[in-house]
């Protein structure tokens, strides 16, 4: 059953309450009340309930300690409200004397309510008991905040000489005691600040000149405090050193939670690039490039064009895989013996040092994507644990008008920043609060199977479109490969990357457009639908290059001419993510810039577009895959996506802030970092991680370039090295044992994999767990709330019966109550 009691008093409502909260019986009567009622209600009796009730407010009034007069003016009081409560036709419930001190007596209705003479009251009191102590103990001990309840004070509120008469005995009482007894105590009072200000002139008026904090106060204690304000200044800098702070606070308070959870998903993406190229650079990279293998001379001109198709004297150079050699590097190499791969330095001499280069290419790619599939899966469970910790929009509401602001905060920018976010979150909150369910209508499924139709289509012929052209164009460079190498030759090499971007660019807006005829109530749905077609989009064009490029390319290299394919598919993945850049600036410019400059101008509309954060995120998910796909055939190509990143936040930014406009209808995403941090590790870093796990393990390296070549797979490397290592070293014989079953064994990986599965799905059960438990809770406090409308309701009922207890018709009923 659902009871409600409505709650709306008058101004005359609050007047009568304000004068019963001095009566210091009114908790015991609750408790008795209550006791009393339910005992009451188990006997089944009404009639005895409304006697034992009656009997004991008689005995509370006349156990009360208050005197003759008081009482009577109370009665007087309450007698004149009641009056002026039946004339005003705008009060709706009569609540009786012994239901208002119930109401005055609860947490809820009296926290913060008291006088200020019944503050100071009690706080003299425990002044003088603080005081009383200091002079038995000459120890100084901590005061505890002061209880407002339980001293038996009785003051008159209109009183004002009496209460003068209690502050100035409050302050000689603080007089009397330490300097920081005093601070505490004033810290403790519950009063305005500006009451606390007056006390504090007043008891600090003997010290005039000395300085209040340092008084007193040893030096072991100034000097603890000034360590703490250092490092306290410490963790500030700190702080203020996060990468793109100020920026993305700015954009979270101008444009809401969703285009802020992109600019952090570039960061994400920065991080991880960072740390693959500070890996790839010092184990990889940086031995290769001390100890250069010599190679030919590039008989190319040089054009401009290897920039952006890296051929020429790039394919010779650290970004690509074929310019490492497969010797061991130690300080007895010549260039000359190193690149002859002869072994050079595989001597039994222990002083010398020797850095195998296959085996760091091996284990270096096989580390970096073993640690960022273990940080992943860590991001991915605590992003799924902090996004179903989220209160509810009804709860966060209070919350963020109450308790959000941020008294520290002090500079004019600061606070216009913090001003704008709390203002976005508040309209996010409430588009949550007043935003209803999708409904289903049969034209609407009509729209929705329509939309869905041409959205696959569209991507299936895309795909297919992309797989025939990719032919074409292969076929057409083994005919310039008979011939001379023109700059013609070589830009055509950037024809299937513009057409691959050009699918990307234009799909996604027909996307778009069948979102905006599918018109969507929820901003959210309508963001996973298009997140959802744009990444069946890119999964399915990186399908069809994967197995063009592995399937095609790297099983037969003789027959597409190529003496170096793993450099080929380098220099392929190292074009599409330039390519990809490219049209993402120029989507930047005309689609944002120049329609903005066309809705202004032309259609003369103020509006200006909306930040697309579907699409871009899956452009940042997309190019991110093709930097793992191509970071074992091109080490450096992560630094490459770093000054993307780069370029692409500061460009983004600059372009929201001037072309772009907050969404029509704010929303609150709170669970977007989660499923962005879900799509970069399932589909895209798996689908990377089998792409290069089927590379090393079961297609053969070229025999003329590379690590790897004159080996049978990849993985042999370390093989090879643990069988020489057996040789050399009897006594590490084990570890030909641990990378046979390690590495060389495919159970292994399927283990790992199976391992982190369990680890998501234990952590998803827990946090699922977990927000049933607070949805439970929840539940609970707002069925206590019921219930104690319903007792009070049930207390007003039973005052009524005891009123008008002849004439049942003339009772009047009390409003909002449901039995």
């Amino acid at each position: 059953m659902a009871y409600s009691v409505d709650f709306n008093l008058s101004p005359i409502m609050e007047l009568e309450l304000e004068s019963l909260r001095g009566d210091d019986t009114a908790q015991d009567s609750m408790c008795q009340l209550i006791r009393v009622t339910g005992t009451g209600l188990e006997s089944g009796s009404p009639k005895t309930l409304e006697m034992d009730v009656l009997t004991t407010e008689s005995r509370d009034r006349l156990a009360s300690q208050m005197s003759d007069v008081r009482e009577r003016a109370d009665e007087r009081r309450l007698q004149r409200s009641e009056e002026s409560m039946q004339t005003n036709l705008l009060v709706r419930n009569r609540w009786s004397a012994a239901t208002l001190r119930v109401l005055s007596s609860m947490p809820s209705r009296s926290v913060g309510q008291q006088s200020r003479l019944e503050i100071i009251s009690q706080c003299n009191i425990r002044s003088t008991q603080l005081r009383r102590y200091h002079r038995q103990t000459k120890d100084v001990s901590l005061s505890s905040r002061p209880s407002i309840r339980g001293y038996g004070i009785e003051a008159d509120s209109e009183d004002v000489c009496e209460e003068e008469t209690k502050r100035q005995e409050l302050v000689n009482n603080l007089q009397s005691l330490s300097a920081g007894d005093r601070v505490r105590m004033l810290r403790a009072m519950p009063l305005s600040l500006a009451e606390k200000t007056k006390l504090r002139k007043l008891a600090f008026s003997d010290k005039v000149g000395q300085s209040i904090l340092s008084s007193q106060v040893p030096c072991c204690s100034l000097l603890k405090r000034t360590l703490y304000h250092i490092l306290f200044g410490c963790l500030f800098i700190l702080s203020s050193l996060q990468l793109w702070q100020v920026a993305l606070k700015r954009l979270g308070g101008r444009f809401g939670t969703g285009v802020l959870s992109y600019f952090l998903f570039i960061r994400t993406l920065l991080l991880f690039n960072v740390f693959l190229f500070l890996i790839n650079g010092l184990f990889l990279v940086l031995p290769q490039a001390i100890h250069p293998p010599l190679h030919t001379p590039s008989s190319h001109r040089v054009t401009g064009l290897e920039l952006f198709t890296g051929t020429g004297y790039l394919s010779n150079s650290l970004m690509f895989y074929g310019y490492y050699t497969n010797s061991t590097i130690n300080t007895s190499c010549r260039p000359a013996e190193a690149t002859t791969g002869t072994g050079c330095g595989t001597t039994s001499d222990p002083h010398m040092m020797a850095y195998n280069i296959p085996l760091a290419y091996f284990f270096t790619i096989g580390i970096t994507f073993f640690i960022t599939g273990i940080v992943l899966v860590y991001s991915m469970s605590k992003s799924f644990g902090r996004s179903f910790r989220v209160f509810k929009s009804q709860g966060n509401l209070a919350i963020k008008i109450f308790c959000s602001w941020d008294f520290k905060v002090s500079k004019k920018m600061s606070v216009r920043l913090q001003s704008e976010n709390i203002t976005t979150q508040l309209k996010e909150l409430l588009s949550e609060v007043k935003g209803g369910e999708e409904k289903g209508r049969l034209s609407g499924m009509a729209v929705h199977l329509l939309a869905w139709s041409i959205s696959l289509g569209s991507t299936f012929f895309c795909a297919l479109g992309i797989h025939c052209f990719a032919k074409d164009m292969h076929l057409r460079r083994l005919e310039d490969a008979e011939g001379e190498v023109s700059l013609v030759h070589e830009a055509r090499l950037l024809a299937l990357p513009g057409v691959v971007s050009c699918g990307n660019l234009l799909l996604p807006g027909l996307f778009n457009l069948m979102s905006w005829m599918e018109n969507f109530n929820s901003p959210i749905v309508c963001l996973y639908v298009s997140i959802f077609r744009n990444l069946l989009l890119k999964v399915s064009i990186l399908g069809v290059l994967c197995y063009h490029w592995l399937g095609k390319i790297a099983a037969e290299p003789e027959q597409h001419g190529l003496q170096c394919w793993e450099s080929f598919v380098g220099q392929e993945l190292y074009r599409f993510l330039l390519v990809d850049f490219i049209f993402t600036v120029l989507n930047t410019v005309f689609g944002e810039f120049i329609w903005k400059l066309f809705a202004q101008g032309v259609l003369r509309r103020r509006r200006k577009p909306v930040f697309d954060i579907a699409r871009n995120v899956l452009e940042l998910i997309y190019g991110q895959t093709l930097t793992w796909l191509g970071v074992l055939f091109t080490p450096l190509l992560p630094a490459v996506q770093i000054l993307k990143l780069l370029l692409l936040f500061h460009m983004k930014k600059s372009s929201l802030l001037v072309n772009c406009q907050a969404p029509r209808k704010p929303w609150r995403a709170s669970q977007m970092s989660t499923l962005f941090i879900s799509l970069l590790c399932f589909p895209s870093f798996l689908g990377a991680t089998v792409s290069v796990t089927y590379t090393i393990w079961t297609i053969k390296p070229s025999s003329g370039c590379g690590p790897f070549r004159n080996l049978p797979f990849m993985f042999h490397s370390g093989k090879q090295w643990a069988q020489e290592l057996k040789s050399t070293n009897p006594k590490l014989a084990w570890l030909n044992w641990v990378h046979s079953c390690l590495v060389e064994n495919p159970l292994f990986l399927f283990l790992m994999g199976g391992v982190f599965l369990m680890v998501i799905y234990i952590h998803t059960q827990i946090v699922d767990g977990q927000r049933k438990i607070i949805s439970l809770l929840q539940e609970q406090m707002e069925n206590e709330g019921k219930d104690k409308k319903f007792l009070i309701t049930r207390l007003q009922a039973i005052h009524e019966e005891r009123q008008y207890p002849l004439s049942p018709s003339s009772r009047p009923q009390p409003q909002g109550s449901e039995v």
